[in-house]
């Protein structure tokens, strides 16, 4: 907790107004409503919570170091150099206001317009509920000149707030042990940490977040502190693709609805790039703020192209998608009373937010492209180049289905569909290889279990535009399959199955056809990752029999416990043990593929996830883009951690 200057603003925080809403009893018995599950995902949110304290003084301008650190035990400790817990007494509630924010639901200082003008967590049980979450939780805060503490345990208070003497500066430090009755992993992931403060920094320019991991012998630390920016997180997640036009687009916009800043860039790129934040939530299901920023960039680009007779006779003017193509761009607004839609605050509902943004971003952009007339002209050019190839892509996609084979007609000849038709009930299998898709179909369930088997390694998506796209013979029968669409012509409710799973063999060409599913996946139908639609299966590596006893490996440890509890510890050489690795899918009878793989009651599926939209873009385009140099330094740097490697 850093030295800071008196603060003439200190005396406007206080106790009283911590507006308090009753309620911490069902935080234990129902976590998942609150941090969303008791998986790695809610364990992770408690960090989120505590630092969105944090970053709420930042933004408040009282702020400007956050430091987390993961300890030995796992435990975590989160401190800031902000204005300090208040620790006076309430009026109302007759407690210090450091142990309302502990034990009250609801209880913050958000809610209170003069303490915060906005901030993330509006809900107002961030702390509490970690507090509540945590075998063990402690406090200490640094304010008026005084160093105060308080300790808990399963959200009950240990002991009253202490006053430890004096101490310089002011701040608050939380160290928190989640509780293991509650979470079903324990464990922290550095790396699923370090990709959230390192959006936090970018989003809040100039701010130092630090974070330390000391489980292992050597620690590991990263800090971050971007003085640029979004600008300079756009530069972060174009990544290796090269861009069309030199600086990024950059500015700022203050109205009474919303604090507006955006950042943006195109690139040589086919895919669209853009992340929405209000108040520093990411809003992956968009909202007002990006209707208004959609209806801008096409309203603006197609004004500047018209003004300065850039279309030709033949064009028909750009569409929506056309002046997103290969554009990199995150919008970030600050809005006082933000109306989220939905307890997960993934959309933005403020209606009068989608006309502040689009009233900024038309004039701004506007400017830009007047002042950088040669960018201008590349961007425009590149847009133009965008909507020919979707027009011939239309006029595929229309051929196609006067020949009813996209929609509305005959499925793929290849795809055994099952019975059932409610599509909560039912998965679609996609098998890689004719031989694998034989075995599949012959031992699936016929009743909820498609099977669509694919040829060979279907187009890098990555790499082409959408009438390439729409091309691959393989792209279109899932697609077809699918029934949902893509890009512009996706519709989740269409979606005629809602386990789309993933199965390849185990081994290196079988890696490949998997990443190049999810890519596919991600770019053209992300909101099926987004619902949980989209698993990966896991069939064993091998089969350990021993006379008619027969059991699978899904590892190679699995193999050696199996191995020794086979032959008592004998190994491999021992007599009648017989070790067969399985190299494809196909070498599986329809029986051993059922029992192993696909039987709902013995199988272990991968639910594909996507934590950061802003991370996964980043990995996809390095591995996947045009640049050799990025792959290489991935493949360099995790290099070690491969277990087994075909070749």
């Amino acid at each position: 907790m850093a030295e800071q200057p008196s603060d003439p603003n200190m005396n406007d925080y206080n106790a009283g107004q911590i507006q308090v809403l009753k309620g911490l009893e069902a935080v234990r018995k129902r976590p998942g409503m609150y941090i969303g599950s008791t998986s790695a995902r809610g364990l992770h949110h408690l960090v989120y919570e505590v630092v969105d304290n944090s970053i709420d003084e930042a933004m408040a301008g009282h702020c400007t170091q956050v430091d987390v650190t993961v300890h030995a035990d796992n435990s975590v400790t989160v401190v800031d150099d902000g204005r300090g817990i208040p620790v006076d007494v309430h009026p109302v509630e007759k407690l210090p206001g450091v142990e309302l924010a502990m034990t009250v639901l609801h209880a913050g200082g958000k809610f209170d317009k003069s303490s915060y003008k906005v901030s993330g967590g509006l809900h107002g049980v961030g702390v509490s509920v970690v507090n509540a979450l945590s075998s063990f939780l402690e406090v200490e805060v640094h304010r008026n000149g005084r160093h105060y503490h308080q300790s808990y345990e399963k959200g009950i208070k240990t002991k009253e707030l202490e006053d430890l003497g004096p101490a310089e500066g002011t701040g608050t430090r939380v160290h928190f042990v989640p509780d293991g009755e509650i979470f079903t992993e324990t464990v922290f992931n550095f790396d699923t940490l370090s990709s959230r403060l390192r959006e936090l920094a970018f989003l809040n320019r100039g701010l130092q977040i630090t974070i330390r991991d000391e489980r292992s012998d050597e620690p590991e630390e990263e800090s971050f502190r971007y003085e640029g920016g979004l600008a300079e997180y756009v530069i972060y997640l174009r990544g290796a693709r090269q861009s069309v036009h030199d600086d990024v687009i950059y500015f700022e916009a203050d109205r009474p609805e919303a604090e507006i800043e955006l950042a943006m860039q195109y690139d040589t790129g086919f895919s669209e790039n853009t992340h929405t934040f209000v108040n520093n939530i990411s809003t992956h299901e968009g909202g007002a703020h990006l209707t208004g920023l959609k209806a801008a960039l096409t309203r603006t680009i197609n004004d500047y192209a018209r003004r300065n007779k850039l279309f030709k006779k033949s064009d028909d003017g750009l569409s929506g998608d056309d002046v997103r193509e290969g554009l990199t761009c995150v919008l970030s607004v600050r809005v006082m009373e933000p109306q989220f839609e939905g307890q997960t605050k993934t959309k933005l509902g403020n209606s009068e937010v989608r006309g502040a943004v689009e009233t900024a971003v038309n004039e701004h952009l506007a400017i830009w492209l007047d002042e950088n007339p040669k960018a201008a002209k590349a961007i425009i050019e590149k847009s133009l180049q965008a909507a020919r190839a979707r027009d011939a892509a239309r006029r595929a996609r229309d051929l196609a289905r006067k020949k009813n084979a996209l929609e509305g007609g005959v499925l793929p000849g290849k795809l055994a569909d099952c019975s059932l038709s409610d599509a909560s009930l039912t998965e679609i299998y996609i098998v890689e290889g004719d031989s694998a898709g034989g075995s599949a179909k012959q031992g699936r369930d016929r009743s909820f279990q498609a099977i669509l088997p694919i040829k060979g390694k279907i187009l890098n998506v990555e790499r082409a535009r959408i009438d390439k796209i729409l091309a691959n013979v393989e792209i279109r029968a899932m697609i077809t399959a699918l029934g949902t669409g893509i890009r512009e012509d996706f519709d989740i409710e269409k979606a005629r199955y809602h386990k789309v799973i993933i199965m390849t063999d185990a081994d290196v060409d079988g890696a490949h056809i998997r990443t190049l599913l999810l890519t596919f996946f991600f770019r053209q139908m992300r909101e099926l990752i987004e619902a949980g639609y989209i698993y990966i299966a896991q069939p064993p590596l091998y089969r350990v029999a021993k006379g008619k006893q027969e059991t699978y490996a899904f590892s190679e440890s699995e193999r050696e416990q199996i191995v020794k509890r086979l032959t008592n510890g004998k190994g491999e050489e021992a007599r009648g043990l017989n070790i067969q690795r399985y190299k494809g899918l196909g070498e599986m009878n329809p029986d051993q593929l059922w029992n192993t793989t696909m039987d709902p009651d013995g199988r272990t599926l991968l639910q594909v996830t996507m934590e950061s939209a802003a991370e996964a873009d980043s990995i996809f385009s390095r591995l996947m883009g045009d640049e050799v140099e990025p792959r290489r330094a991935f493949i360099e740097k995790n290099a070690r951690y491969v277990r087994n490697l075909d070749i």
